[in-house]
């Protein structure tokens, strides 16, 4: 008899700086050749004691530091801060204010999911359809800096409204961009979402079950991926959301299992189809008016703990903050997207490729600051 071929599981470290991370994370990695026995996520990297820094600062003086938290999607992280102090101090947002928040929210929505279809496309071999969106991201950029003078961390959202009204020319502008932009997406259709190579490498690739996405705490397009129909804009309405007409997309299994990583990008590619619905119809609603509610400058608000959510490019963002009426928060607790997201890797990377891990992180879409508070 012939000698058996004997393996061993060997560990090896993917990070914290490897090209195919979601920023600065770490894996570790037991594998017997390419095939994946374990992933052990290990963050910590760019913990910056964000929440320690909201209890040192004033309550308007912390807005700045929520850009932070996410910084693909930092209007949408001013906005999740800002909404929990306005309900914990009852302040009621100018109608015009509230439309401006919904437009620069969308826009900054689909600048972060160009960047996570973007840079899965990349992470699988495919940087042309990166490039492309890139230069997309790059006319988004353009707009917000019209509304704020900023084109990464805005600090445009203050607590009772925006700090600046857009110029006279711009909500024309934004429609010319969604004009052009709808042409742009049928050529990324035809670079990534209808290429069969791309298609192979993500359908049926760690698939997610409903049951699974829940009992994770899954939220926004990871949780809708799995067949989910869960929307914080539409179950639990905010803003003038309730006056807007828009869907929510969820995985069909359109190329493999329902739940799959095709499925996590598919929906992302949908919701900026809506994102793109939604700011057209606050084009032709919003009003003249205020952009600012009149708020104290030393605010203090009731005794009490207080909890809000929104619903962010990377799902429910939630704060939950504990006040002692003084000039800054006692506790903040910030809830993220990416830190449930990271929970189920260990689970699903087990029998995959290491080629395949890669996918699932990408179809994740995981960012590093939401990780390290």
């Amino acid at each position: 008899m012939g000698k058996q071929l004997r393996t061993e599981v060997m560990t090896i470290n993917m990070g914290p700086q490897h090209p195919s991370t979601h920023g600065v994370i770490r894996f570790i990695i037991k594998t017997d050749g390419e095939i994946v026995h374990e992933c052990e996520p290990d963050v910590g990297y760019l913990h910056r004691s964000i929440e320690k820094i909201g209890e040192l600062m004033t309550w308007q003086g912390f807005v700045p530091f929520t850009d932070r938290v996410d910084y693909l999607a930092s209007m949408n992280a001013n906005w999740a801060y800002c909404t929990a102090v306005e309900s914990m101090i009852g302040t009621v947002v100018p109608r015009r204010a509230e439309f401006l928040r919904v437009m620069v929210g969308e826009l900054n929505r689909i600048s972060s999911h160009l960047i996570a279809i973007g840079a899965t496309s990349m992470d699988l071999g495919g940087f042309t359809p990166f490039i492309q969106l890139l230069r997309e991201r790059e006319y988004i950029n353009d707009l917000l800096e019209m509304a704020c003078g900023a084109r990464l961390t805005y600090n445009y959202m203050c607590i009772g409204g925006v700090l600046y009204d857009v110029p006279a020319n711009w909500n024309e502008k934004v429609a010319e961009f969604l004009t052009h932009f709808e042409l742009a997406m049928e050529q990324m259709n035809r670079l990534i979402s209808y290429n069969r190579i791309f298609i192979n490498r993500m359908a049926n690739v760690a698939p997610v079950s409903r049951e699974q996405a829940i009992g994770y705490n899954l939220v926004g397009p990871n949780l809708r991926g799995s067949g989910v129909q869960f929307d914080l804009r539409k179950n639990h309405p905010y803003s003038v959301y309730p006056e807007l007409e828009f869907d929510i997309p969820y995985g069909q299994g359109r190329e493999g299992q329902v739940g799959d990583s095709y499925d996590r990008y598919y929906v992302r590619l949908e919701e900026i189809r809506e994102s793109i619905k939604i700011i057209r119809q606050c084009i032709k609603m919003i009003p003249e008016g205020d952009i600012q509610a009149k708020v104290k400058n030393s605010i203090k608000p009731p005794k009490g703990v207080f909890h809000s959510k929104t619903e962010t490019p990377r799902g429910e963002t939630g704060y939950l903050i504990e006040s002692n009426e003084k000039t800054s928060a006692y506790r903040i607790k910030i809830r993220t997207g990416s830190f449930t997201a990271m929970s189920i890797i260990p689970e699903l990377a087990p029998g995959l490729f290491i080629a395949d891990l890669i996918a699932l992180i990408g179809s994740l879409d995981v960012v590093a600051p939401e990780l390290d508070r």
